[in-house]
């Protein structure tokens, strides 16, 4: 069974990650364990999720979150609570003021490169996660870092934010536009033409000249303000593979949530990654499992005529078990792959987690 208090109590221990694919309560989960940590192991903890939902605000009782650590009031215990949602723009803009002078700034955030950039270009969401998880590891302010990923496998897109960053600046097409940023003031235009020929006025041809100019200033801000970026980033996976590290894979006892709970433990191995346990959410029990689901389903019709009300708890117990028995066989597909993971078993809860009582119910089953 996982130990999740030895996980939360153990200084060593500074960021848990919950991975999982969408709709198996992993936001829930990260919440209930950052409130567990600062109530029942005095830690200052924030939590910090990927996911754009609102149901982390909600259950934390706070109207909204963004790109600051908000307080979480009402903890009731040593220690202290806050939470915030990745805002990878602003993130973004963060890293060009804090590497960058600040008129050089203003220029790469009028560029419309930039803005497209940090805003909608494929993969600044995975880059500015590490980013941030990097700025909030770096600082003494934290004892605990608890990460709520995106759903689906994109939750472990951010492990590969480094390379693709060195793959991106590294490549022969980026280093071709850095080239004008470097030659001493000559115009992109006029160096891509010395140099390209025909290459450069295809290329005018489609863009246009100012759009080249647009490019060649993005490009050399790229240049100046991403070669730290990466360096950090490659850091941070470097704090991820380190055992301060514990990641948590989160399912439910379902078919697609299991199989994709394997994929995650597979890539944690294979990245050398410290997974510490598998948090198996809204588990059904009995409190008679000794009455298995054939005999309660004898007995219901043997009864039916004389003592219906019996008869039908009897057929609601049958069907419970059988739920129990399916979620069992589920379950054992990753138990039998990953015999040496840890398992906690959460239950089935009889409705929505909305407040701090629901994460503290969520908590002590996640911990019993």
């Amino acid at each position: 069974m996982l130990d999740v208090d030895a996980v939360l109590g153990d200084p060593r221990v500074r960021i848990v990650v919950c991975c999982g694919s969408g709709g198996v309560g992993k936001t829930t989960t990260a919440a209930a364990l950052a409130l567990r940590a600062a109530e029942k192991h005095g830690r200052r903890t924030v939590v910090l999720t990927i996911d754009p939902a609102r149901r982390l605000a909600q259950s934390l009782g706070l109207t909204e979150l963004d790109n600051t650590p908000r307080a979480v009031a009402d903890v009731d215990g040593p220690g202290e609570l806050h939470a915030m949602m990745l805002d990878m723009k602003r993130t973004f803009d963060e890293v060009v003021l804090t590497h960058t002078a600040p008129e050089r700034a203003r220029e790469i955030f009028a560029n419309p490169f930039y803005q497209a950039m940090s805003s909608t270009f494929s993969g600044t969401q995975e880059y500015m996660a590490m980013e941030k998880l990097g700025q909030l590891r770096a600082g003494d302010r934290w004892d605990l870092i608890v990460v709520d990923t995106p759903p689906s496998r994109s939750a472990l897109d951010f492990l590969d934010a480094p390379a693709r960053l060195s793959r991106f600046l590294d490549g022969k097409m980026l280093r071709l536009l850095m080239v004008p940023a470097r030659a001493g003031g000559k115009s992109m235009f006029n160096l891509v033409t010395a140099s390209f020929g025909v290459f450069s006025k295809a290329v005018q041809k489609i863009l246009g000249a100012q759009l080249l100019t647009d490019l060649s200033g993005f490009v050399s801000a790229l240049d100046s303000t991403f070669g730290g970026f990466r360096e950090r980033a490659e850091q941070t996976y470097r704090v991820l593979q380190d055992p301060q590290t514990a990641f948590l894979v989160v399912a439910a006892p379902e078919p697609d949530a299991v199989r994709e709970a394997s994929y995650f433990a597979r890539r944690l191995g294979d990245e050398r990654m410290p997974l510490v346990g598998l948090v198996l959410n809204r588990v059904h029990r009995s409190d008679l499992p000794e009455l298995s689901a054939a005999q309660s389903a004898q007995a219901a019709a043997e009864l039916s005529a004389e003592h219906a009300v019996t008869a039908q708890a009897l057929e609601v117990h049958a069907l419970l078990m059988r739920q129990v028995v399916r979620e069992s066989v589920v379950s054992t597909d990753f138990t039998d792959e990953f015999p040496n993971v840890p398992v906690a078993y959460v239950p089935a809860q009889p409705t929505d987690v909305h407040d701090l009582a629901g994460l503290r119910t969520v908590g002590d089953a996640l911990a019993s």
